[in-house]
């Protein structure tokens, strides 16, 4: 609170006026004082859970780490607490103990670590007012298993079901398993400065049917899907996630996908913002958005997006694996717009299943194309290297996969769209490493397809823009380089 200067304090004691009472600070509860002993050996779950408690009856508080190595078993968050890890402070998983999974009716409507919560590190469900914060790490230590765990084993270090208004600030997760944190159903969430460390384990956040959720200013590594909005049915029920923005952040995926929506997918999302991203690596996609269980996907925005070492680029896909309730239809993907996106080096950063890189593409379905989405000011460097035979490839329809490898090696070295309507490019560069007898661009089964002042490297097959089964189409104040008019076909 600031202070009153001198003259706004008399004139507060001239008036007969008392000045307004600085607010309490919240108490503390230094774990240490419930017993905890913090050598890395001995479990001190009891001792933190104590503290929680004692806490939880006094209104709320700060729950404290001194400097030490805090072993624990599953911890079990309650609302308005501060959970304060102080520089060398470190909560460490314990191998064994850990709570057991709950039952859920629900499971089998997504994978086995989504349905359960239960299993974690630390637990919160139905929990509001909880902040993460102090230079101190969450470490999974090695002890949080990346697949599904037997008895008395976790497979995430943070997991929040229900929760409400929660923050995180200058904290580090590590190792984190399956998940280095997994919310579900969660509204209010609030990251900043934080670390994410876990691109030797699988996912690093997943945001599952939240809203109003704001990451800034922070580093997310994984091997898996590294910043993910999902919407799965492990809650017994569908919700809209809206309201969202991830900004001025480092994203690594290893293996997986940087920036991605899906692959669970019941809920519909809106009004999410991506931008001042630096996405260093994605073994798939560095901006992915797939709908796979009937969501619609709108109104997102990129803004500021500099990829490198990412197999695909930019990737889209709406498929019909249908996994919930209600065998419901193909979802839908649009109102998308991409602005000042950046990538060079566009390969896979680790070795990982398919090919190294694979095009930028856009694959809608017959019966729900992808719609106006805008690329303005787009400058990508792609591999390249392909033959001017590979022009002739046809990607297969598949209706339930949809890692960008399902799709094999596409017909074009920037951009293959099929099925899709009112897509446009503009202000826009995309050139090869190495010379590419494949098309810039080739549209299957488009309709309104716009690439106008768009620079792109001449191709060296026949053609640098193709177009199949298509209408509507236009190519307006572009160039090839080093000089020339783009060579268009229409089929």
């Amino acid at each position: 609170m600031a202070r009153f200067g001198t003259v706004a304090l008399a004139c507060v004691i001239a008036a007969g006026l008392t000045a307004p009472a600085a607010a309490a600070a919240p108490p503390v509860f230094n774990v240490k004082s419930y017993g905890a002993v913090g050598n890395g050996s001995t479990n001190d779950d009891d001792a933190i859970d104590k503290a929680i408690n004692a806490a939880s009856a006094a209104g709320g508080g700060t729950v404290d780490f001194p400097a030490g190595r805090y072993r624990s078993r599953t911890i079990h968050l309650k609302s308005n607490i501060t959970f304060n890890l102080n520089a060398g402070a470190t909560l460490l998983a314990a191998g064994s103990g850990m709570d057991k999974a709950e039952s859920n009716e629900w499971d089998e409507y997504q994978d086995y670590g989504h349905s359960h919560f239960h299993n974690a590190l630390i637990f919160g469900e139905n929990v509001e007012n909880v902040a993460f914060t102090g230079a101190g790490t969450i470490d999974g230590d090695n002890k949080l298993t990346t697949g599904d765990p037997g008895q008395g084993v976790a497979d995430k270090a943070l997991s929040l079901k229900y929760c409400k208004n929660v923050s995180f600030q200058d904290i580090t997760f590590r190792q984190g398993g399956h998940f280095a944190i997994l919310m579900n159903g969660c509204v209010g969430v609030r990251m900043d400065n934080t670390k994410i460390l876990s691109a030797d384990d699988r996912d690093a956040f997943n945001i599952i049917n939240s809203s109003n959720v704001e990451i800034s200013n922070s580093r997310i590594e994984a091997s898996d899907d590294a910043v993910v909005f999902k919407s799965d049915y492990a809650l017994g029920r569908t919700f809209v996630s809206e309201n969202n923005i991830v900004r001025d952040s480092t994203v690594l995926s290893a293996e997986n996908n940087a920036l991605q929506f899906g692959s669970e997918t019941c809920g519909s999302f809106r009004n999410i913002t991506f931008k001042n991203l630096n996405v260093t690596g994605a073994g798939k996609a560095g901006i992915g958005i797939v709908t796979m269980d009937g969501a619609t996907i709108e109104n997102i925005t990129y803004d500021n997006i500099k990829l490198t070492k990412t197999a695909s680029a930019i990737f889209m896909n709406i498929g019909k694996r249908s996994r919930c309730p209600g065998n419901p239809p193909a979802g839908k993907i649009r109102n998308i717009t991409l602005t000042n996106i950046t990538g060079a080096n566009l390969t896979t950063p680790r070795d990982v299943a398919g090919d190294d890189e694979y095009s930028s593409s856009l694959s809608g379905r017959t019966d729900s194309p992808i719609e106006n989405v805008t690329f303005d000011g787009l400058n990508l460097d792609f591999p390249g290297g392909h033959p001017a035979s590979d022009a002739n490839r046809v990607p297969p329809e598949n209706s339930t996969a949809y890692p960008p490898r399902t799709f094999g090696v596409r017909p074009s070295y920037a951009f293959w769209l099929r099925h899709a309507k009112n897509i446009k490019f503009l202000n826009s560069t995309v050139s090869f490493a190495k010379s590419d007898g494949r098309p810039a661009f080739l549209a299957n089964d488009t309709t309104g397809v716009s690439i106008d002042t768009v620079k792109m490297e001449r191709s060296t097959g026949s053609y640098d823009v193709t177009f199949q089964k298509s209408s509507g189409q236009q190519v307006t104040g572009s160039t090839t380089t080093p000089s020339g008019t783009p060579r268009v076909r229409v089929q």
